[in-house]
């Protein structure tokens, strides 16, 4: 064999010197280009800003002030956690506060509350924190009950301090449920905005 043909190719295979990149025909340039700016519209049209114009014109801020929102379904002596919620909720979906919006929906809810004591002091034998775990199933109806547009359930946790005086543990437990119950609101506003944004009638 040729020294002259071996210094090109190694056993038919063409190589390159170090430092040279491929050169990329015209069309297939072009053909890339095609594909990546399709992806793009593609992507654009299934994303759509959550509190940007919804599908059906109307702006967001209207469609969240037509919301009636029930009272919490609670258990005995949980009923506190509700009324948090309910009040963050009527507070973060009619910010403008007209009471004369008309309502088209009706906002159902049904929430439990748990307490859990995780550390516990090895001295005095009593709890040092405790942890309220809320959970909400929440459901946006229209306001006839017909039909449902959106269901699901938000849970969300919130710590405080446990005293040995009963007045202080109290009013710790009273500002954790008030903490929880805005981390409760603000995942249910999330939800249903997502939802209303994208259904064309509402």
């Amino acid at each position: 064999m040729r020294r002259g043909a071996a210094s090109g190719r190694v056993m038919g295979v063409a190589t390159m010197k170090p430092g040279v990149r491929p050169r990329v025909r015209p069309a297939v340039r072009v053909a890339r280009l095609v594909l990546a700016a399709g992806l793009a519209l593609n992507l654009g049209a299934c994303f759509r800003p959550l509190y940007g114009p919804t599908a059906s014109g109307e702006s967001m801020q209207g469609l969240l002030a037509a919301i009636q929102v029930d009272d919490v379904l609670m258990a005995q002596d949980q009923e506190r956690l509700g009324h948090y919620l309910r009040s963050e909720l009527i507070f973060d979906l009619d910010v403008s506060g007209q009471a004369a919006v008309p309502k088209r929906y009706r906002l159902k809810m049904q929430g439990s509350e748990q307490v859990q004591t995780p550390i516990v002091s090895s001295t005095t034998a009593r709890a040092e924190a405790g942890t309220i775990v809320g959970t909400v199933k929440f459901s946006l109806e229209s306001l006839d009950g017909r039909r449902i547009l959106t269901e699901g359930v938000a849970t969300a946790t919130a710590t405080y301090d446990r005293s040995i005086q009963r007045f202080a543990s109290l009013r710790a437990a009273r500002d954790a449920e008030i903490r929880l119950a805005k981390v409760l609101a603000d995942q249910i506003r999330t939800r249903i905005a997502s939802v209303l944004t994208v259904k064309p009638n509402p």
